[in-house]
């Protein structure tokens, strides 16, 4: 299932895509594409797609989480990304928070906040929990995940490195965590370690790169935090990113201006558009 939350911010209904490309509405049996709605995913798979509601016109999407409890974010964990960065592989995986303040829908504006002068892009794979996971292994971390999604962890590098502290002050400005379009359920993506990723910066392809690139792998990732904490159902993780971000473009890092228009794509997830703003 391609699970959505579709619009107005703050008003988001929830829905589903179906084999058509439909957008169908979902509000007659679950009240929100959240934790409680991904607890219980075996019920939607049940119903008769054809007999839900069709949604007219073109609604905007909402983030394809409501309510996310946690949302957690792995840095350095492509091989390819670490080299352009010359930085060693961690020995664990790195975790961070992006505060919640900054998730936003996926085509929605992505602001430069004030005094912004090095912020960046990150096309990363979100992995969202699906039931309550606490002390799992790698061989039965992915019976956890709900499913997937594309986030965007736009980072404001001066603030994520210069300003004392850890990178979440670089990572937590209003509108830094587009996420969707769509949560993609587990059951439909084959190999979460092997999906093309790409993202453009008006029209000039930025990151390639590939999930089977990654470091510490979905499998781990999840094992590894559920030994720290327990993971709650809507709880989203966003593992990393591969090669091209502006802060590793070589002679001249290159970053974010007001009117640039990001496009990222993930295989089998969708495709996200932000256009850069500034806030005031």
């Amino acid at each position: 299932m391609k699970l959505v939350r579709y619009g107005e911010a703050g008003a988001e209904k929830p829905g589903l895509i179906d084999a058509d490309g439909v957008l169908r509405d979902l509000s007659a049996h679950v009240d929100d594409i959240n934790g409680a709605a991904l607890a219980q995913l075996d019920t939607l798979r049940g119903l008769d797609t054809a007999s839900l509601p069709a949604v007219d016109g073109d609604p905007r999407f909402g983030p394809c989480v409501g309510d996310i409890g946690k949302f957690m974010c792995i840095g350095l964990n492509f091989s390819d990304h670490a080299k352009e960065m010359n930085l060693d592989f961690p020995e664990h995986p790195i975790l961070f928070f992006k505060a919640n303040s900054a998730i936003i829908g996926p085509n929605d504006d992505v602001m430069l906040p004030r005094g912004s002068t090095h912020t960046d892009w990150e096309v990363e794979l979100g992995v969202v929990i699906g039931k309550p996971c606490k002390y799992v292994s790698e061989a039965d971390a992915l019976d956890y995940v709900a499913g997937y999604c594309i986030v965007n962890d736009v980072s404001e590098r001066h603030f994520q490195n210069n300003l004392t502290g850890q990178w979440t002050k670089g990572k937590s400005c209003d509108t830094f965590g587009p996420t969707g379009p769509w949560l993609v359920t587990a059951d439909e993506i084959a190999d979460v370690q092997n999906l093309d990723m790409s993202l453009e910066v008006n029209g000039k392809r930025m990151q390639t790169g590939n999930t089977a690139t990654m470091i510490f792998n979905v499998r781990q990732i999840v094992a590894h935090l559920s030994q720290l904490m327990t993971l709650h159902p809507g709880d989203v993780i966003s593992t990393g990113t591969p090669p091209g971000v502006g802060a590793g473009m070589k002679p001249n890092p290159v970053f974010l201006r007001e009117g640039d228009v990001m496009e990222l794509k993930i295989a089998g997830l969708g495709v996200q558009r932000q256009k850069v703003g500034q806030d005031v």
